[in-house]
């Protein structure tokens, strides 16, 4: 897709599902998912919403999409490491799973010392636990990916850091399931690096989430995406690094700094965002899927009233 054509799409944004489901229907609406519950299966349908310091602000034309593909893609790439709930796509934006029971624990793999791993480290804390050596930098590459989990809390209240020891006195997880859990969320970690660095990028760190099904562990919600991870140019790390300066990244920053350019940041009333702004934050999701998958990004969809009919017809 070229970027002056992303502005066709603007009209065609999937924002909420609610009013056009029939009565009766279950869902449960996130920030950017609608999640509808058929029983023994859901039908998670990825919007085009955005959020943003945890507010949801407007729609960017293609977005479920590319987070629906891109995760398909990591799926199929990873099925052999761990069994996943996908059963099959069903439109663009959403993919038909299995239901499992959710494991009340976001597991972070973390590469690379940034972001709240980085905070936490300059104020002298552990990270989930952790006692990293004194020295480190920012940015600095870890030996060995950390495992760094936290709780899932309700919403509108804040995760927090819990280590594996917490996890396992607290009773929260089986110590098998917290096993399988582990390795199985280092080996994903693995393989993404390894698949990511044949296209020039670094897995920097990431979100997994699990649940079990029937006793067995699977994958489930989203994988490798720019939503749930972070990613670095791999030919400018060395020298960004050694310079002490940020490093060249794939991400939602975009959107983010230009909301911070106005005043905001999460409390008051959001600036109207400008076409030519979703446009702009389209064109780097477009270019993220590009990126990761090694793939040119064609839209698939055509429009959100066929992707309401195709919905509407699992539901019949």
């Amino acid at each position: 897709m070229k970027r002056e054509e992303i502005s066709d799409y603007l009209s065609t944004t999937l924002d909420d599902t609610r009013p056009w489901l029939p009565a009766g229907v279950r869902l449960h609406s996130g920030k950017v998912r609608d999640i509808l519950d058929l029983g023994e299966r859901l039908l998670i349908i990825t919007t085009d919403r955005i959020s943003a310091f945890d507010r949801v602000l407007s729609t960017i034309p293609c977005k479920g999409e590319v987070l629906n593909r891109l995760s398909t893609y990591w799926f199929d790439e990873t099925k052999d490491i761990i069994a996943n709930h996908v059963i099959q796509d069903w439109t663009p934006r959403s993919m038909l799973v299995q239901k499992g029971e959710v494991v009340p624990i976001e597991v972070v793999v973390r590469g690379y010392l940034t972001g709240s791993a980085w905070r936490d480290y300059t104020a002298g804390n552990a990270v989930s636990g952790i006692k990293l050596p004194e020295g480190m930098r920012m940015n600095q590459r870890f030996e060995t990916p950390l495992l760094t989990p936290s709780t899932k809390e309700e919403q509108g209240s804040h995760d927090r850091p819990i280590s594996s020891d917490e996890i396992l006195r607290s009773g929260i997880i089986d110590r098998k399931v917290w096993e399988r859990i582990q390795s199985a969320a280092l080996a994903l970690f693995k393989r993404g690096s390894d698949i990511l660095e044949k296209r020039g990028l670094i897995l920097v760190d990431t979100k997994y989430e699990f649940a079990l099904r029937g006793g067995e562990v699977i994958l489930v919600d989203e994988i490798h995406t720019p939503d749930s991870s972070r990613f670095w140019f791999a030919d400018t790390y060395r020298s960004l690094f050694e310079a002490g300066e940020d490093q060249r990244k794939i991400d939602k920053e975009y959107l983010r700094g230009w909301l911070m350019e106005r005043g905001f940041m999460g409390n008051g009333r959001p600036p109207v965002i400008p076409d030519e702004v979703r446009v702009e934050t389209a064109w780097r999701y477009i270019q993220a899927f590009q990126l990761i998958t090694g793939q040119k990004f064609e839209s698939e969809t055509s429009g959100a009233e066929a992707e309401r009919e195709k919905v509407l017809s699992l539901l019949s």
